[in-house]
């Protein structure tokens, strides 16, 4: 990774991260926690620090904007979703900001150009940085209206070639469950899973467009609790950490 030190190896050599952007909000519910920012900035250095993995982040935005919310009270959707990739970036600023206090280079790409605060997103690049051990932060969703950023994630992660897709969780759930574990205590969760049941039984754990695109390109996905300190890391050394979708 060109820092010098022995790592040791993780369980894929790439990975990306998707971070809710109500994971940003911390009790609030709204904006940037500082100390929430600086948490997850840290978890990612320190897996950075261990394990010889190049690390990708997708960020959302709903901390800040929900396309859905503007487009149910009337807005132009496509207009509304704009609105939430642009809240994506501020994300993504906020979090480069934090890494790179702690000492962690990184490169926030963005899918709509804004060349005075990030790149455009280009593959090739985006590749290159994470070979030199630079963390790089996609922003701006696809860029396209209509889709989600678990979607970008899926599809940024299949474009980097990514070993997997860890979709971190932000409201105390520790994984897929058989039904919602805040509303229904008998609810069980459930270790691995296939793409088609998570589908089929419309398990609420990603968007289905984001499911079949791993699937098609036989992605992995863990869907974890983003909140518990050491999980990225747990992952990475092999443990049962959430649900693996393969």
């Amino acid at each position: 990774m060109g820092d010098g030190e022995i790592k040791r190896p993780a369980r894929w050599d790439r990975i990306v991260l998707k971070l809710s952007g109500e994971a940003f909000a911390g009790e609030a519910g709204y904006g940037i926690d500082g100390g929430i920012a600086a948490q997850l900035a840290t978890e990612i250095v320190e897996v950075r620090a261990a394990f010889d993995v190049d690390v990708a982040v997708v960020v959302g935005g709903g901390n800040i904007w929900r396309g859905m919310t503007g487009a149910g009270a009337g807005m132009d959707r496509a207009q509304a979703d704009y609105m939430g990739m642009l809240a994506t970036v501020i994300n993504a600023l906020a979090l480069q900001d934090t890494l790179e206090r702690l000492g962690q280079p990184t490169r926030v790409q963005t899918a709509i150009d804004m060349a005075q605060v990030a790149e455009p997103y280009i593959r090739r690049r985006a590749i290159r940085h994470l070979e030199k051990g630079r963390v790089v932060i996609f922003a701006a969703g696809t860029g396209n209206p209509f889709f989600t950023t678990d979607t970008a994630a899926a599809l940024r992660a299949v474009e980097v070639e990514a070993g997997v897709l860890l979709k971190g969780t932000h409201s105390g759930t520790d994984g897929i469950y058989t039904d919602d574990p805040r509303t229904h205590p008998e609810a069980q969760k459930i270790d691995e899973l296939q793409y088609l049941d998570v589908l089929s039984q419309g398990l609420r754990a990603m968007d289905s467009t984001a499911v079949s695109l791993c699937m098609d390109n036989k992605l992995p996905i863990v869907v974890f609790d983003l909140m518990k300190p050491g999980n990225v890391s747990a992952i990475l050394d092999g443990r049962p950490i959430g649900t693996l979708v393969t």
